[in-house]
């Protein structure tokens, strides 16, 4: 495992654990935590170097927190780092949350402290709520190690809340990979944060999975032929390493192979080059014109749908449907009727939740008016 030095000699590994896609009992993703497959790959992160695990509160439903507790408190404190977060739509009672997320990890401080996906429409929310003067205080206590934020805002919000935090920003955790960067905001992002000396955090370095399975034939033949045996998701990742400002990148993994796989890319620092990554952006653009919205399935969006709509999942027909036209309506076959698109009564609780700011109620009419016509 390769180390990047964070501050105070701590060294975090260039990999990290990302908790909200462990493996589940059962197929559904709000089940509770498969404790015995989870355990497996918690074991392995340790054995082969991982000291950075991150959660926060809302993670299958609170289970996230307490299986790290149990999980991680069978190795020495020393051995690893966690990283929490608090989310505003988790309540306004940041106080209580904070003892709660305490007693589920089973330890006396929090390592790394977030605030959870900060938007340009939250971002007044989390400043005006009084949370960031409590977590500062629980700093100074200790029980907080490092404060920083999660963001998925613009740069311009991003640079709003840099200001108002100036100076005491410990790190900033954002999505990062090669498509935002060329189709999205991450690189004014990034670019902002290095300015300002803010360690980056990494989240979604393979969009979900997204980059796995989106790339055209075309383009994995020439990226086949570039690095034989290279699977699509060491792509995605050896190409964050080239950022310097990184010190995490997180993988949601929530399979044995699919850490084994990914620990073995971060054996060696070893990033793309000038070309492969020309090659890579390719792909991208090839990428970026077959999608129509951006779903990273974070799922943010369905715990709060008054129709228990699975919104990810209707995103990705309406996708389907840009895509493919009336053949990509082919999902809406096997819906409950109860749980199709005409169903949503655009209350706009998924937007407000949507960490990409997605108008899903619109592309929600859409898929509807569509599935009418195809009738």
């Amino acid at each position: 495992m390769t180390y990047r030095d964070f501050k105070d000699g701590i060294k975090l590994s260039r990999l990290g654990l990302g908790c909200m896609r462990l493996p589940t009992v059962g197929d559904d993703p709000s089940a509770l935590i498969d404790r015995a497959r989870a355990n497996e790959i918690v074991d392995y992160a340790i054995a082969h170097g991982i000291n950075y695990f991150d959660t926060a509160y809302i993670y299958h439903g609170g289970d996230s927190e307490k299986f790290l507790g149990e999980a991680l408190n069978r190795y020495p404190r020393d051995k690893w780092y966690v990283a929490d977060k608090y989310n505003t739509m988790s309540g306004p009672d940041f106080k209580g949350i904070f003892e709660e997320q305490l007693e589920r990890l089973k330890t006396d401080h929090i390592d790394f402290y977030l605030l959870h996906g900060v938007t340009d429409l939250k971002a007044d929310e989390y400043i005006n709520s009084g949370c960031i003067d409590f977590f500062r205080e629980q700093k100074e206590k200790g029980r907080i190690r490092y404060f920083g934020f999660s963001s998925h805002a613009t740069p311009k919000a991003l640079e709003r809340m840099i200001e108002y935090g100036k100076g005491q920003w410990d790190l900033v955790q954002i999505q990062l990979n090669y498509f935002d960067w060329a189709h999205g905001t991450a690189r004014g992002q990034y670019e902002l944060l290095e300015k300002n000396g803010i360690p980056v955090m990494v989240m979604e370095p393979i969009r979900g999975g997204k980059l796995m399975s989106v790339i055209d034939d075309a383009s994995k033949a020439e990226l086949a032929k570039e690095l034989p045996g290279a699977s699509l998701a060491e792509w995605a990742l050896r190409w964050v390493m080239r950022l310097g400002g990184v010190q995490v990148v997180l993988s949601g993994m929530s399979t044995l192979e699919q850490i084994v796989e990914n620990v073995a890319t971060f054996e060696k620092d070893e990033p793309l080059n000038d070309a492969q990554c020309e090659l890579l952006g390719k792909a991208a653009d090839a990428y970026r014109s077959s999608i129509a919205v951006p779903c990273t399935g974070c799922r943010y969006c369905v715990d709060g749908c008054p129709q228990e709509l699975d919104i990810p999942e209707l995103l990705g027909i309406y996708n389907s449907f840009k895509v493919n036209g009336p053949f990509g309506l082919g999902g809406l076959d096997v819906l409950a009727e109860d749980k199709t698109p005409k169903n949503c009564i655009a209350c706009g609780t998924c937007t407000d939740r949507c960490p990409q700011l997605l108008e899903i109620p619109k592309y929600l009419e859409e898929l509807a008016q569509a599935a009418t016509f195809r009738l």
